[in-house]
C-alpha cells in the first residue's frame, strides 16, 4: 500500500508541476513531449487524475492516524 501511496503521490505532484508551468508560463510540459492530444499524452493525463481522486484518501487516513 506505501508504493502504491508514493507512486500515485508522485504523479499528482508531476500533475501540480505541469499546472504550474501553464499557469504562469503558458507551457503545456506533456504535451511538449508527448504531442499535443495524442493518445499517450491523454493517458497521461487521465493517471494523473486518477492518482488526485485516490490522494482524496489521503484525509481520511491522516485523521485516522490523528485519532489513535
Amino acid at each position: 500500500m506505501k508504493l502504491l501511496d508514493n507512486c500515485l503521490l508522485t504523479l499528482a505532484v508531476i500533475g501540480c508541476i505541469v499546472w504550474g508551468l501553464i499557469g504562469f508560463f503558458q507551457f503545456n510540459l506533456v504535451s511538449f513531449m508527448f504531442g499535443d492530444g495524442s493518445w499517450l499524452t491523454r493517458i497521461i493525463y487521465a493517471l494523473v487524475g486518477l492518482s488526485g481522486l485516490y490522494i482524496i484518501s489521503f484525509y481520511g487516513r491522516i485523521r485516522s492516524t490523528l485519532d489513535d
